[in-house]
């Protein structure tokens, strides 16, 4: 039986293991995926044994999208661009890495039918989420992004500003991304911005648990298109599926 599993720091919130089971049983892939808590002290020596164990293959979420980068042996061109990786295949001893991260936000965009071409976008957060989210939007003609982060790195040319400087900034703007892990549960009285300060047609929230995060309530309230996660967790998942087992995968809920 083959074995995934998800890293992370804290994971009580997530619904990856049954979403990946749902998808081997549908697709008569034998396989379990675990759960596996992973302390920044811990993160490196524990990766590293995962190398030479049983395990297939394993999705990274926060906050080791970046922090994985140095230990792989081979990182896919679109992982590298983005520089961040999600998805780790364990093959011959080694350890590649992809960023399915992509695809999802993506297949969300055509899902939810956002047009993105000559729009303007602020991207909430500069973590491995954002970087895969910009990227997308860069190949899907958008015309403008902002990054509104507490750190100054800029990513491929894309301006950066801090919280204060987006609050003090009153003018429209097309779509808001939220890819901070602020609002998901259990912290799901918690918003990334105020209320007042929502000023966007679309506003997607990478977060999938609770459903309508406090954001999008707001957001709702402000009269704007609202997105959770969902589409975006379930795409990418299947994108690892097909990694992993080499083989074309698919769900059909």
């Amino acid at each position: 039986m083959l074995k995934f599993g998800l890293i992370g720091e804290k994971l009580s919130h997530s619904l990856s293991p049954k979403l990946h089971n749902e998808i081997m049983k549908e697709n008569g892939v034998e396989g379990s995926y675990e759960i596996l808590e992973f302390s920044k002290d811990s993160f490196t020596e524990k990766f590293i044994a995962l190398k030479q164990s049983d395990y297939r293959g394993v999705n990274i979420t926060i906050p080791y999208k970046e922090t994985v980068l140095p230990l792989l042996d081979e990182i896919s061109p679109q992982a590298k661009y983005i520089g961040a990786v999600n998805t780790v295949l364990f093959q011959d001893g080694k350890a590649k890495g992809f960023n399915t991260d992509y695809e999802g936000f993506m297949a969300m965009l055509k899902h939810y039918q956002v047009e993105t071409k000559g729009k303007e976008a602020v991207i909430l957060g500069s973590g491995g989420a954002s970087k895969a989210v910009v990227k997308a939007l860069l190949d899907s003609g958008i015309y403008d992004i902002t990054i509104v982060s507490r750190s100054k790195q800029n990513f491929h040319g894309n301006y950066t500003v801090s919280y204060e400087f987006f609050k003090e900034d009153s003018h429209q703007i097309d779509i808001l991304v939220n890819c901070t892990p602020v609002g998901m549960y259990p912290n799901v009285d918690q918003t990334p911005i105020p209320k007042e300060y929502i000023r966007a047609e679309t506003v997607i929230d990478l977060i999938y648990n609770p459903e309508k995060t406090l954001l999008l309530k707001y957001a709702e309230e402000m009269g704007c298109k609202t997105i959770n996660g969902s589409i975006m967790l379930k795409e990418q998942a299947v994108k690892a599926q097909q990694i992993w087992n080499q083989q074309p995968v698919s769900l059909s809920s």
